[in-house]
C-alpha cells in the first residue's frame, strides 16, 4: 500500500484497481486492460458515499432514541375524562365531612325557628354547596332555604335569581316548580329570588358557608305550603 499526493492509494500494479480516499468520498479507478484483441479499455471512476458516515449517522439516531414528535400520544380526552356521577350515589361535598347521601324523599318537620346563634335553622337562608340534580358529583354554591332536619343533615330548598315566571309551564313540564320570595340580604345585588319547592336537598351543617338572612314568616309559610302540596300528591 502506498501514499500519493492525493491521499491514500491502494496496492500498485498495472492491472489492479486503485482506491483513493478524498474528502469523505471513495473513488475507485480501474486500470486500462486489454481485451483479447489487444484493445485498451478506458479507465472507470466510480464515486461512492462514505459507508462510515452513513453508519455513524444511524448509530447516533439509535442512541438518541425516537424524537418527541414521533412518540405515540394517548387519545385526546381520555386522560382528562371523569366518569359522571349518579343521582343518589355518594359524592364528596366540598367543605363537608361526609359524602352526600342523595336528596331527601320526604318533607321533615318544618317548624319556623330562626335563631341568631350562628347555626342554620328552619326559616333561614344560607349559602352552601348544592349538588346538581342529574349528577351529585358536581354542583355549585348557592343560597338554600332551610326547612327542617333529617338526622344529622339539614333539609333545604334551593333558590335562584333567575325569573321563571315567563317559562313557568315549561319548568313544570321539566319537573321544576318555583315560588317567588322577593329580594333579601341573601343576594348581594338585591335581585328577586324564587325557591324551588319540589326538590329537597340535604345540607351538611359543617358545609354551610355563611348565613344569608332570615326569610319573613309569611313568605316562609307560603313556600312550605307549596312544598307540602307537591310532596303529598
Amino acid at each position: 500500500m502506498r501514499r500519493d499526493s492525493q491521499g491514500f492509494s491502494g496496492f500498485g500494479g498495472s492491472s489492479a484497481s486503485r482506491w483513493v480516499h478524498r474528502g469523505g468520498v471513495v473513488r475507485i479507478a480501474v486500470d486500462p486492460v486489454s481485451d483479447v484483441n489487444g484493445n485498451g479499455g478506458a479507465a472507470t471512476v466510480i464515486p461512492m458515499s462514505s459507508t462510515f458516515d452513513r453508519l455513524l449517522g444511524r448509530l447516533r439516531g439509535l442512541v438518541r432514541g425516537p424524537s418527541s414528535s414521533t412518540r405515540p400520544r394517548p387519545p385526546a380526552g381520555r386522560s382528562a375524562a371523569r366518569p359522571a356521577g349518579r343521582p343518589g350515589a355518594p359524592a364528596t361535598v366540598p367543605g363537608a365531612a361526609k359524602p352526600y347521601p342523595g336528596d331527601a324523599t320526604r318533607l321533615p318537620d318544618t317548624t319556623y325557628a330562626p335563631r341568631p346563634d350562628g347555626r342554620p335553622d328552619p326559616g333561614e337562608i344560607v349559602w352552601t354547596w348544592v349538588p346538581y340534580e342529574e349528577d351529585h358529583s358536581q354542583g355549585k354554591d348557592r343560597p338554600v332555604l332551610i326547612v327542617g332536619h333529617d338526622g344529622d343533615w339539614l333539609v333545604g330548598l334551593p333558590l335562584t335569581s333567575k325569573d321563571h315566571d315567563r317559562d313557568e309551564q315549561q319548568e313544570r313540564r321539566s319537573g321544576r316548580e318555583w315560588v317567588d320570595v322577593g329580594s333579601g340580604a341573601w343576594d348581594g345585588r338585591g335581585r328577586p329570588s324564587e325557591v324551588r319547592v319540589n326538590r329537597l336537598v340535604r345540607v351538611d351543617p359543617d358545609g354551610v358557608r355563611r348565613e344569608g338572612a332570615v326569610l319573613p314568616r309569611d313568605r316562609y309559610d307560603d313556600v312550605v305550603a307549596a312544598a307540602r302540596a307537591h310532596h303529598q300528591r
